[in-house]
């Protein structure tokens, strides 16, 4: 953000300085001062592409985090988002959960299971962490444990694996 203002402060200040000449320009018809009115024109506009570009690569990693890691975020990542871009992020899980719920009529479809092909329905997990209990889809609970090791339905593990609570284990 720091780097940001900075930017923002160049391109002001190289903004009055073109606008100082090009009135210098117009009433005293002074074409000496031409060359350098296009070359901080040239460089605002490079300022202007390069934030833009910067400011598109978040978004883009904003948006590959959201079908990554779930609709909610790690607190050091948010500890890292400007205001706007933890609105934008937000925007886009209504945007999707919208979508998702207007797939099908009776459930909706969730686009962010199964994100490549799965082998078999059933996974064994590790947990990582004492989650508590966890109700499955037939209704039995379950009760997740620091070091324990579960074979459950893949649909339901993607998430806990994504947050890092579970993780894949192989035997």
């Amino acid at each position: 953000e720091q780097v940001m203002r900075q930017v923002f402060e160049e391109m002001q200040t190289l903004y009055k300085a073109n606008l100082m000449d090009s009135n210098a320009i117009q009433n005293e018809r002074n074409n000496a001062l031409l060359p350098s009115v296009h070359f901080r024109h040239t460089a605002l506009l490079r300022n202007k592409r390069c934030i833009l570009a910067y400011l598109y690569h978040r978004i883009r990693r904003l948006r590959q985090m959201r079908w990554e890691l779930g609709s909610i975020l790690p607190t050091e990542i948010t500890a890292n988002l400007l205001n706007a871009e933890m609105q934008w992020f937000q925007n886009y899980n209504k945007s999707l959960a919208t979508y998702m719920r207007s797939i099908d009529d009776d459930h909706g479809l969730n686009l962010t299971v199964n994100m490549s092909p799965p082998k078999t329905l059933y996974v064994e997990v590790k947990c990582l962490s004492d989650f508590g209990k966890l109700e499955l889809d037939d209704g039995e609970i379950i009760t997740l444990k620091k070091n324990t090791y579960h074979l459950l339905p893949r649909a339901i593990c993607e998430p806990l694996i994504r947050q890092g609570i579970l993780e894949h284990h192989n035997a």
